[in-house]
């Protein structure tokens, strides 16, 4: 259970949702880098340590993506959930906790580049099972919305769980922290800061943050750059309607070119205790992380690892998605090459940014696949994983009777299947996988099951340009590249 549940209203009935808004989220290079000053200031630890909350891990999966072994990926969620102090800033009602905004950022290995890369409320997913409250666990989802799993279980502080189980099947990646920021704190880390820079395309009323109303209202922004916090930041990254094409994938522009505003404004600001003390306790309050990162220690020893990166080298993306009616749905196979990018530790332009010292390649002989017949199956959600094993096997001269699907998806070990009488051409699989387990079997022929440790691409190669051209940097001007439409 959570250390401390903030806001929860026990007996409370729901009531009908109005005019809900879009929760921004403090992207994790700002939410815990603020943790140094418990470092700086010594006095406030004990107090930053009990402010702390933590969610409950027992309902991630067990059976997940291999570990990391380049950089590290951080899931970071905003809640809307209208509960305890977050009701007076959000607008409308309701106390069950959804999530309308979620960063997947990858911090690679070299800690000197990131890349956040937005999910869309209405992404078309499969939601793995769920554990609920009661200790139970809910039935796998088929093509329902991303932010769906997130209200698993109906509670005020949501279910971040699920939604890092679904990150993981979606991508093949391992979530290895989850942050949750609310309402409340998001306001509260604006005005710690001093507000942050921002611009509007065009004036900005009152009906534009809420349709429903029966007039426009009165001015809220005025076209043009200029400095939010508080309710007003709150209300700038809710704004949908009257700025470009009024969809939430718009939205998802504008709030992250906040996000990116945000990181700049505190990493002007230095590590200064008299301007990091506020921000440091605004950002405590605001969070609900992983028992991972559950003390101030944890904090400190993660946001230290992240303080050196780049502001040109901190990108923003969105997954590379289409509409399909009313929702959303991935682009295949942009999406798997983004997932597999960042799996490699290749920044979206193709370097490898893992920090390792690759030694030279020692000489070898040439691998020939000439008369050695196998099948290829991908045991994994990524899509097109098969296929591109299958080119490569074909280029070394092997014959590949079959390309599919596994009878399960969920394997983590690539593994070569063979039969006593090919043992020796199994091998010569096992060259052009050197990862791969060789298993034997009683079944005659050669299989290849991959597995999530399966990183096709050997070469650096750039992700995707379709949706990876218009990445945005921190460092960018904040009027630029705000809207689709």
């Amino acid at each position: 259970m959570s250390t401390r549940t903030r806001g929860t209203r026990r007996g409370q009935r729901r009531a009908p949702r109005r005019s809900r808004g879009r929760m921004p989220l403090v992207v994790l290079i700002c939410a815990t880098l603020v943790a140094v000053v418990a470092g700086v200031v010594g006095t406030i630890y004990v107090k930053f340590d009990s402010s702390i909350s933590t969610f409950d891990e027992q309902g991630v999966e067990g059976n997940r993506p291999a570990a990391n072994v380049a950089g590290q990926n951080i899931l970071v969620l905003g809640s809307d959930s209208r509960s305890g102090g977050n009701a007076r800033l959000g607008g409308g009602s309701g106390d069950v906790g959804r999530s309308d905004t979620t960063l997947l950022v990858h911090v690679y290995r070299d800690n000197k580049h990131a890349v956040a890369v937005s999910i869309p409320r209405d992404t078309l997913v499969d939601i793995p099972r769920c554990r609920l409250p009661n200790g139970t666990w809910t039935a796998p989802q088929t093509g329902v919305m991303f932010n769906a799993a997130f209200s698993v279980g109906l509670t005020a502080k949501g279910n971040p769980a699920c939604t890092q189980n679904t990150v993981e099947k979606l991508t093949g990646l391992r979530v290895d922290h989850t942050i949750v920021v609310d309402f409340n704190g998001f306001a509260k880390i604006t005005e710690a800061v001093g507000g942050v820079q921002v611009c509007l395309p065009n004036d900005v009323y009152q009906g534009d943050l809420n349709p429903n109303r029966a007039s426009r209202g009165q001015l809220l922004f005025a076209k043009g750059p200029q400095t939010v916090s508080g309710q007003k930041a709150l209300d700038y990254v809710r704004i949908r309607h009257g700025i470009g094409d009024g969809s939430d994938i718009g939205r998802i522009k504008r709030q992250q070119a906040f996000i990116a505003g945000l990181i700049k404004k505190v990493k002007a600001q230095g590590l200064d205790p008299g301007t990091l003390l506020p921000l440091a306790e605004a950002a405590a309050s605001a969070m609900t992380v992983d028992p991972g990162l559950g003390s101030a220690q944890k904090l400190l020893s993660f946001a230290l690892g992240l303080k050196d990166i780049d502001l040109h080298n901190t990108k923003f993306i969105t997954l590379p998605w289409r509409y399909q009616g009313t929702r959303v749905a991935i682009v295949h196979p942009d999406a798997d090459e983004l997932w597999a990018a960042l799996r490699a530790d290749r920044t979206l332009d193709g370097t490898d940014a893992s920090g390792r010292t690759r030694p030279s390649p020692k000489p070898s002989t040439p691998i020939s696949g000439a008369g050695i017949r196998l099948a290829v199956y991908n045991g994994t959600t990524v899509h097109g994983l098969a296929a591109r094993a299958a080119a490569k096997l074909k280029a070394a001269g092997f014959t590949v009777t079959a390309v599919g699907t596994a009878a399960s998806q969920q394997s983590l070990k690539t593994t070569i299947q063979y039969g006593a009488a090919t043992a020796d051409q199994a091998k010569s699989v096992a060259r052009m996988f050197p990862r791969a387990h060789l298993q034997q079997t009683t079944t005659p022929g050669i299989t290849l099951v991959l597995g999530t440790d399966y990183t096709p691409a050997a070469t650096p190669t750039p992700a995707p340009t379709t949706f990876t051209g218009k990445a945005r940097s921190a460092d960018d001007d904040p009027c630029s590249n705000l809207s689709y439409g």
